[in-house]
């Protein structure tokens, strides 16, 4: 794997030619077409386009979450459309965190377990994880909801377990789809100012959102029509 610690900005995902289609019969139905950008380390990238332009579709595949029909992809220097699946995953699980507009906390565990979850699919030892869980737990001031189950949380405060839960492990890539869609504006505006703190300490953030707001905080925004790229500086 390529080294990217020097100063200077490395380009951390090359999407070239990339097309989703689901084949019915002998049609195809095409999610994305020819979708070729790059992002690099650091970067605080919106994705914006209206309701079934591919914008999700487009998240899971630079999240390893889902793979394209056709075209390449290069995710830290890895040629991911070469890779099989238990390659993928463990990209996934090293590198890339996620977060869901519907949260996706596991309800029968507490706020802890949920996220002390990824520590243990990379098997860290017990000690670390409890070192971990704690550091974030204090990081995003929840600590008095440790011992909660999500059903006991406001939306806003499973939101960022949901977050805190995405950034325990450090990834290099933060992915969040829709992540303020069923916040007030207060909470929202909480969500996306964290947002904003964790890609200044060095995360690559890209998000996909409605909101013209939302979007202002990144620094770049790619609009997607019909499964089409367009992308254009912020103003």
């Amino acid at each position: 794997m390529a080294d990217h610690r020097n100063g200077s900005p490395e380009r951390l995902i090359s999407l070239n030619g990339i097309a989703r289609w689901f084949a019915n019969g002998f049609m195809k139905t095409y999610v994305l077409r020819d979708i070729t950008l790059g992002i690099d380390e650091g970067e605080f990238v919106s994705i914006m386009g209206p309701s079934g332009s591919g914008k999700s579709t487009l998240l899971h595949i630079l999240g390893l979450l889902d793979e394209p029909s056709a075209g390449e992809h290069v995710f830290l220097g890895e040629q991911v459309h070469s890779l099989s699946a238990k390659e993928r995953t463990e990209l996934h699980k090293n590198y890339i965190g996620f977060v869901f507009q519907s949260y996706h906390l596991i309800d029968d565990l507490t706020v802890y377990e949920n996220l002390e979850t990824p520590l243990l699919y990379k098997n860290i030892k017990s000690s670390e994880r409890k070192s971990l869980v704690g550091d974030v737990l204090d990081r995003f001031q929840i600590v008095a909801k440790k011992d909660l189950f999500p059903s006991q949380l406001s939306g806003g405060q499973q939101q960022l377990v949901g977050i805190a839960r995405a950034v325990i492990t450090s990834p290099k890539l933060i992915l969040a789809d829709e992540p303020t869609g069923n916040l007030n504006s207060a909470q929202g505006e909480e969500i996306m100012n964290l947002f904003t703190k964790l890609n200044r300490e060095g995360t690559t953030i890209v998000q996909v959102t409605h909101s013209e707001k939302n979007a202002s905080y990144g620094g770049r925004i790619i609009n997607l029509l019909d499964g089409r790229v367009e992308s254009r500086p912020r103003t």
